[in-house]
């Protein structure tokens, strides 16, 4: 009995599966993230602007079809977005490899590439958060984004421990493969899940435009979820300023080896998963709205240690400062997930996700240019100093909303089951 409490929703074997799928998927992401940019940082020796362009067109898919993804995924089944979608993303990812083994890879293939895995990950990310509900029902929302969560966090220190040498060893552009076949696994699992949906119902002379402000409408008019989208927007927007230079400053001004980056990443990806492992339990003590401003104060002022440091021990010292940036995060995301989920009735999930995506997500392309501009002007350090400023006062949408004292996840209101019964 015991350890059937402990494995909760691990039992469910549909669950299961996407656990499963979740993990090599996001394996290969994180992957992604330490290889991509050290293509062009080592491999096409890349300057700061263009690393930021890069970053740019990486998160660029979120302004291109941010808003229109929602309306056209709640047309679909999730599961059969979800696997389409990585499929496609392995395809495009191996072209990055073969380019580099035939001389033909360029900063703007790069860019390319960066720009349609970008635009397929919005498609694959709204359909994922738009599925659990159907899969786990709504009752086990914490319990299952905490478990996903921590899957992820732990594949945030295995990916960056394996890229970090086999970047050594066989060069970024070949690492990249093993993400696409990390990626291409995901999907093929994720065939595998037995449970369907429902075909959502399709209206006879569908509008994209009165579906997109149907999401919009019903984002905008609740405070709980506007605080949560403006805090997202601006703590994303400094995130990716900062991590644009991160890998920057680790690389050319402490002189680390892409092992001793790898290391770091791995304990950023070690507090994410404290993170997920104690989300839960935080929350219920502390409440479900204040533990997403409270979880940001504590851990966002942390990450000024690191334009601090310098080569040698402080730089490890510093590394613990974002691996609190990462605990803090998690336990964010598992809150003002489970928040949003709770409170959206399902034909309107993809779009609210969506909606918050393209808010929360819509400056991530104007942060990496921003990021890549301010490492110009202001060198890496400089570019740090800013990101951490600005992910601290991120707290203030959240704290000035009804979020500061709601303690416990909101239920259905008259005006959310009217929504669902139109």
């Amino acid at each position: 009995m015991a350890k059937s409490s402990r494995l909760g929703l691990l039992r469910n074997r549909d669950f299961g599966r996407l656990f499963a799928a979740t993990a090599l998927g996001q394996l290969g992401d994180r992957i992604i993230f330490l290889a991509l940019p050290l293509v062009a940082i080592a491999a096409l020796r890349a300057d700061e602007f263009q690393v930021g362009l890069l970053t740019a067109m990486t998160s660029g898919g979120s302004l291109l079809v941010g808003l229109p993804a929602g309306a056209w995924v709640d047309r679909m089944r999730k599961r059969s977005v979800m696997i389409s979608t990585d499929l496609a993303r392995a395809v495009f990812l191996s072209t990055i490899p073969v380019a580099w083994w035939t001389g033909l890879l360029t900063i703007w293939w790069l860019y390319a590439v960066s720009l349609v895995h970008g635009v397929l990950t919005v498609f694959f990310d709204v359909a994922y958060v738009s599925y659990l509900p159907h899969l786990v029902g709504r009752s086990n929302l914490v319990e299952g984004n905490s478990r996903l969560s921590a899957i992820r966090s732990v594949t945030s220190i295995s990916g960056p421990t394996v890229a970090g040498p086999l970047v050594g060893l066989v060069g970024a552009p070949a690492t990249l493969l093993v993400s696409s076949v990390g990626m291409a696994m995901s999907g093929l699992l994720a065939i595998t899940i037995r449970k369907r949906e429902e075909k959502p119902e399709s209206s006879e002379h569908p509008q994209l435009a009165r579906e997109i402000k149907e999401g919009l409408k019903f984002v905008v008019k609740y405070p709980t979820l506007r605080a949560i989208m403006l805090g997202d927007a601006v703590f994303n927007l400094f995130l990716v300023m900062y991590q644009t230079m991160l890998l920057v400053f680790l690389e050319r001004k402490i002189c680390l080896q892409s092992f001793g980056i790898g290391l770091i990443f791995s304990g950023m990806g070690c507090g994410a998963l404290l993170g997920a492992l104690v989300a839960t339990r935080v929350s219920k003590r502390v409440g479900q709205g204040p533990v997403i401003w409270l979880a940001s104060l504590v851990s966002c002022p942390l990450s000024a240690l690191m334009p601090l440091a310098r080569a040698g021990w402080s730089v490890y010292v510093a590394a613990i400062g974002l691996a609190a940036l990462s605990l803090g995060g998690v336990v964010r995301v598992v809150a003002q997930s489970s928040f949003q989920q709770a409170l959206t009735p399902d034909r309107l999930l993809g779009r609210m996700s969506a909606t918050a995506r393209f808010v929360s997500w819509g400056g991530v392309p104007l942060g990496g240019l921003l990021g890549g501009a301010s490492g110009s002007v202001f060198g890496a350090a400089g570019t740090l100093w800013i990101g951490a400023a600005g992910m601290t006062l991120s707290v203030l949408p959240n704290f000035l909303s009804p979020l500061r004292t709601m303690r416990t996840l909101p239920t259905e209101g008259p005006r959310v089951r009217a929504l669902r019964c139109r």
